[in-house]
Parts: C-alpha cells; structure tokens; sequence
C-alpha cells in the first residue's frame, strides 16, 4: 500500500481550512499625505517646474499612461534627483520613484501605472539642491484596477 496521501486525503485536509477573506485596504487622502512625508520630511513642497501628463478620463485602470517631466537644466551642480509618484486611492499611495543624475540630459519619465478609482495623483520632484517640487493630476476612472472582489 502506497504511504503518499490520495486525491481524498487532500480533498478532505482542504475542507478544513479556514479562508478569511479581506478587502485590500484603499488609501486614503492622510495616507497620501503621510506618504509624501516619508519622502520629502519637513521640506516644503512648491507647485511648479512639474509637468504630470495623464488623461483625465480613463476607461480601464489596468493601464494609465503617465509622463512626467521637469523643467531643469540637468547640470552637476544643479538636476533632478528622483522623480516621485502618488496616489490617492490604490492600496500604496506610493507608486514609484524613479532615480535620475546629470548624464540623463533630460528629466523625464513615462510609464503606465494602475488605478484602483477616480482619485488624485501627485508626482514630486527631488533636485540636487535640496527642493521639491510637485504637480498634481485628478483622474476620472470607470473600471477600477488594483481591486479584487472579495465574496
């Protein structure tokens, strides 16, 4: 007689466990907040020299292009550090950081990124002297991503 469990063994093992389901908890306007802090500290954040292009009407938030650029002139002495993204909604309000020096030439960056629901999305430049500046975007979104239906 064979010793390895059968189809039924593991069957009835499976019957038994207990599943909790749960709902992946959404961000929220504090945890984007609490967020950028990690980031940034006590700096203060200006609005300016961002620009965050991203369609204000999206149907399916599985794939929202974005583009962010900043105005700089990219030297040694003076460029863009990180570029930083964030949402107000999604389960991490953090979406990405993108690390950038001189030789880029240019401080831009394009990706596409989910969205679980209409909310704001923020992007946050770093420069090499120490500044932080931001733009921010409001985003209608009809199909939700980053969300799972839970029975």
């Amino acid at each position: 007689m064979s010793s390895l469990p059968t189809r039924r063994h593991f069957l009835v093992a499976a019957a038994t466990v207990t599943v909790i389901p749960f709902a992946p908890a959404l961000a929220t306007p504090e945890s984007l907040a609490a967020a950028i802090k990690e980031v940034v500290g006590e700096v203060e954040v200006r609005s300016g020299r961002v620009k965050l292009d991203i369609p204000p009407l999206i149907e399916n938030g599985n794939a929202v292009p974005l583009t962010v650029s900043v105005e700089s002139p990219m030297t040694d002495a003076d460029h863009v550090k990180a570029i930083h993204v964030f949402n107000e909604k999604n389960p991490q309000p953090h979406v990405f950081n993108a690390w950038l020096g001189p030789r880029n030439g240019r401080a831009v960056v394009g990706t596409r990124i989910k969205l679980a629901d209409t909310q704001k999305v923020v992007a946050i430049a770093e420069t090499s002297t120490g500044q932080f500046w931001s733009a921010s975007a409001d985003v209608i979104v009809t199909i939700a991503a980053c969300v799972e239906d839970v029975k």
